[in-house]
């Protein structure tokens, strides 16, 4: 993902302004547009404002007509209806929070039930008994865990609130590791999605501004285009009844962390952070909140690569670490405000700007390869809620998203990339220049009659990208290992006893040192060639750099929860999703849910619940894939490789590649690809444990369809390719070059168990614990995943990168008796599986992805003794290759510790005042307590200072094969890293009042 796009989007680029972009669209597409505008405007939108509904009925099961209802908020606020004739009752215009629901009737009476409302409706029957068989209880400030039939109470589910999302970091980066550790696996080959305010993109909201977080709530719900298992919802905060405000503020240093472990000494750390949030009451009707976030880190990037000396030019390890200045600055502000009775308007803006220095010279790459990112992000979000009648509510949503990016290059020199060892030259991405915009148009409506809760609604989509980023227009040369010969210590051949060259398998880092060596000695390419030295491949891009691209896409989807019986609710949904781009226009995509309490009735809470779902979802064919085919399509760009180039280090000009038998590649997409598909299968058991906890095991099964990979369908024909020699090979469309068309022809299969506790104790103690036993097994990782023959593709099934068999997790928050909170959370997992490669082109496909096989003969020359067995560089008739992804990394094991102690004083604010239903939307409670509160917490990510390896050298020809050369934890969409230390303290100050 290129730094700053929103999280539910990668294109390669940007656009321009967005009424250009739908002045750009497809003329098959119009009728569209304005099925869209009619859309937005006739069709009601459920929002983000709970509804609750449910029936009245006594012991017997009789309902009980006429029956007051009664929903108390946590800050007082009251609010009453009566039941109609048939026992059922509806409250709307309700925030989310938590109340206690109660009911009477003459000589009739219950126990108040807890009941804690997110987004969406909820259903909550009331049984009501004789008042002489009504039990006094004591008080307890424990929340009772209960299984419910709504499918949007899965005991699988987490919401997180209040001290729980305390609980988690400050810093987005670390926020989003947290959540996604959270969520765990997903389930699917696309990963978990997000979803903010119930926006699919954008980006994520400093955490003073989050409301509420709920990850993998009812997985098959019709309105959600993605697989639920591993969906994050992110719900912000309207502004408060009174004056409210956090000056925060965020210190860290390498004086207190621990050294990264691929460095000699302690890399240098600076983080000074400040968040400072101010909200309030504008009059009767309107509040706002606004948040100012300002992050400055100095990050120390650690390079770990293997160069060769420059006295001796022999290969030796290379460490240093540069400092990464990074900067980022955000302005976000909410109004909400109140139409009148049943309408009310919430307008959200995000102002992001960023500037890292000095991004992308770590790992195997050096200093010369840095570059300066520099990006703005503009979010403006409109959301309109509406209660139409007692059983109806609506919202509908509009956002705008513009994302600016731009990256300058240190170096203009051609990249030089020895596989494995170390990157330098200039950076490939070149002076790149991005401007992308999306908009997005939502609608959803919830009815409710009786025992159905209808649900409907639609979304568009529409996004321009227009970039312009001269990728590889300064060239890339690749050295790679492989098979050569031997040489003594004056570095000359040596023979065997017949006067043959003696061969040996070399390392990419030896390949260039020979180069480098007899380049300086004057020795001629093909001299050079003989003693084993040359670079492997040589590539160049040409033409215009600038792209210009659109797209469209629109879902409309219809929904009924239908509580058939007290113990019984099944969920039927069906949904339509469409775009333009590909001519795929058959997306139906039909949801089932069935949760059934057996043994439950109206008179008892159910313990124990069985869920079945079933959905059909698709993944939407996204803008840069069309981005790369309109760029890289030999029209406006032309892409040249060279086999064995022999003019290292001279760049030829455009014009003379084709003496030095160059391919031209392009990239295509299929006339038939499709959307990719995922049948998702999921049967649940939840229980209720004690008061307090509740455990659910999920048997979740995927079968993924029409997967997206590149093939190159001008590969030459099956035994007429000569390794390394490029005038070789009969090409089936008759010409030379590799043709790499986008299809949708993989699959994937997965398989899953999923377990899940959840404890609440009490109001100082919760805990939360979850396994997975994972296994996935796929031919593609997406659409750039290549075969490494395409001719062959029976070794391209095996495990997919999502294939981490175990994973568990373990959090919780604990308030001890002297206001100590103590919040860990645990993540353990098994490795993931990675790429094992020669580092080759064995097939004239123009990929250096070709893989080894087992060798048979032990004393065939260059063959790689490792840890996965004797491996053959060259794999001659007889030996089994190596199926994709076939290496497997080490597990990661990280414990992360926040402890908060909470100081108030100030006079009391006194009891809080009690909010008006209808302006629960635009206001939330002030809680009776202290005037002001100083919290001063400690935040220890990797407490036990564990070795995490990131990303695994899988090329055998790597003097590193098998083992990392950086910490596991990448850069952000927006470049920022803070991967200088192994344990990390940070320092964290907030004063609130």
């Amino acid at each position: 993902m290129r730094p700053g796009l929103p999280i539910e989007q990668s294109p390669k680029g940007r656009g321009n302004v967005m009424i250009t972009v739908l002045m750009r669209q497809q003329n098959s597409l119009r009728n569209i547009h304005v099925f869209v505008l009619l859309f937005a405007t006739f069709v009601p939108a459920l929002a983000q404002t709970p509804v609750l509904s449910g029936i009245v009925s006594d012991e017997t099961g009789a309902v009980v007509p006429g029956a007051p209802v009664t929903i108390a908020a946590s800050d007082g606020g009251e609010k009453s209806v009566t039941a109609d004739g048939r026992g059922a009752y509806t409250f709307t215009g309700l925030a989310p929070g938590k109340y206690t629901v109660q009911a009477s009737a003459p000589q009739l009476s219950m126990q108040p039930v807890s009941i804690e409302l997110g987004t969406g409706p909820r259903r909550l029957d009331l049984t009501l008994r004789v008042e002489r068989l009504v039990q006094q209880v004591d008080v307890d400030t424990s929340e009772p865990a209960v299984v419910s039939t709504d499918p949007a109470s899965n005991a699988g589910a987490t919401v997180m609130q209040g001290s729980d999302l305390d609980a988690l970091s400050d810093k987005p980066e670390d926020l989003m590791s947290d959540l996604q550790a959270l969520a765990g696996p997903s389930a699917g080959p696309g990963g978990g999605t997000i979803l903010i305010d119930g926006f699919s993109g954008g980006e994520l909201p400093p955490k003073e501004t989050i409301r509420e977080v709920r990850i993998n709530q009812n997985p098959f719900a019709a309105e959600f285009d993605k697989l639920g298992l591993g969906r994050i919802e992110i719900l912000t905060k309207p502004g408060a009844d009174r004056w409210r405000g956090n000056v925060n503020y965020n210190l860290g240093t390498q004086w207190w962390n621990a050294r990264n472990p691929f460095a000699p000494v302690k890399a240098p750390l600076k983080l000074n952070e400040f968040e400072n949030t101010l909200g309030g009451p504008l009059n009767k009707k309107t509040s706002f909140l606004i948040d100012v976030t300002q992050h400055n880190v100095d990050n120390g990037a650690v390079v770990n690569a293997v160069t060769l000396d420059p006295a001796t030019l022999a290969p030796a390890s290379f460490t240093a670490i540069n400092k990464m200045v990074q900067r980022r600055t955000r302005v976000f502000p909410r109004i909400d405000y109140q139409l009148n009775e049943k309408h009310t308007l919430a307008f959200r803006y995000s102002y992001l700007h960023g500037d890292v220095n000095n991004n992308g010279a770590s790992g195997f790459d050096l200093l010369s390869r840095a570059f300066r990112a520099r990006f703005t992000v503009h979010t403006a979000q409109f959301i309109e809620t509406a209660v139409l009648s007692s059983q109806t509510v609506n919202e509908a949503r509009f956002q705008y998203y513009r994302n600016k990016y731009g990256a300058d290059q240190s170096s203009f020199d051609p990249a030089v990339q020895v596989s494995g060892s170390f990157n330098s030259g200039g950076n490939p991405l070149g002076a790149a220049r991005d401007d992308y915009q999306a908009l997005e148009l939502a609608d959803t409506a919830t009815h409710v009659a009786g025992t159905h809760t209808w649900r409907a609604g639609g979304r568009f989509r529409a996004a321009a990208d227009f970039n312009r980023v001269p990728q590889n227009f300064n060239g890339t040369f690749t050295f790679n290992g492989g098979t050569g010969p031997a040489l003594d210590g004056a570095n000359q051949i040596v023979v065997d006893s017949t006067g043959q060259p003696v061969l040996t398998s070399l390392t990419s880092i030896e390949r260039y040192r020979r180069t480098v060596l007899f380049l300086k000695q004057g020795l001629t390419v093909a001299q050079i060639r003989a003693l084993g030295g040359g670079a492997t491949q040589f590539t160049i891009a040409t033409g215009r750099p600038e792209a210009d691209v659109s797209q469209n896409d629109l879902s409309v989807f219809v929904s009924d929860d239908w509580r058939v019986r007290p113990n019984l609710t099944a969920s039927l949904g069906l949904r339509y999703e469409v775009q333009n781009n590909i001519s795929d226009w058959s997306n139906v995509a039909p949801r089932l849910g069935v949760a059934w309490a057996p043994g439950a009735s109206a008179k008892s809470q159910p313990k124990l619940l069985i869920r079945l779902g079933f959905g059909m979802f698709y993944d939407r064919f996204v803008l840069s894939n069309t981005t790369s085919a309109v760029r890289y399509n030999g029209v406006n760009q032309q892409q040249y490789a060279v086999t064995n180039p022999d003019f290292y280090p001279n760049i030829p000009s455009p014009a003379s590649l084709a003496a030095f038998s160059s391919q031209q590649v392009t990239q295509t997409v299929g006339l038939g690809v499709r959307t990719p598909l995922i049948l998702q299968t999921a049967l649940t058991v939840e229980r209720q444990l004690l008061k307090s906890t509740t455990l659910s095991a999920t048997y979740a099964d995927s079968h993924g369809e029409r997967m997206l990979r590149s093939v190159n369908v001008n590969a030459p024909l099956a035994g007429t390719y000569t390794p390394g020699t490029s005038t070789s090979g009969t090409y089936p469309l008759g010409h030379p070059g590799g043709v790499f068309e986008m299809q949708s022809s993989g699959r994937y299969n997965q398989r899953q168990l999923l377990v899940n506790v959840n404890s609440r104790v009490n109001a100082n103690v919760s805990l939360a614990g979850s396994y997975a036993l994972n296994k996935a097994m796929s031919d593609t990782d997406g659409v750039e995943t290549s075969p490494a023959n395409p001719y062959d593709l029976s070794g391209e099934y095996g495990p997919a990168t999502t294939d981490v068999r175990h994973r568990a997790s373990v959090s919780g928050s604990v308030n001890t008796k002297w206001n100590v909170r103590f919040s860990p959370l645990l993540t353990v997992q098994t490795g993931a599986p990675f790429n094992i490669t020669t580092g080759s082109d064995l097939f004239g496909t123009t990929q250096l992805n070709s893989r080894p096989g087992l060798a048979l003969a032990p004393g065939r020359p260059g063959l790689i003794a490792t840890s996965y067995g004797l491996l053959d560089p060259n794999p001659v008739a007889g030996e089994q290759i190596l199926s994709r992804n076939y290496g497997r990394g080490p597990g990661q094991i990280m414990l992360n510790l926040r402890v908060a102690k909470n100081f108030t004083f100030g006079a009391e604010k006194g009891t809080p005042r009690k909010i008006p239903a209808g302006l629960r939307g635009v206001f939330t409670s002030s809680p009776g307590d202290r005037r002001y509160s100083l919290n001063v917490s400690m935040s220890i990510r990797n407490l036990l200072n564990h070795t995490n390896p990131g990303a695994i050298a899988g090329n055998i020809t790597s003097p590193l094969f098998g083992r990392a050369n950086q910490l596991a934890g990448a850069t952000n969409a927006e470049g920022f890293s803070e991967s200088a230390s192994n344990r990390k303290l940070e320092l964290q100050i907030k004063f609130s009042f």
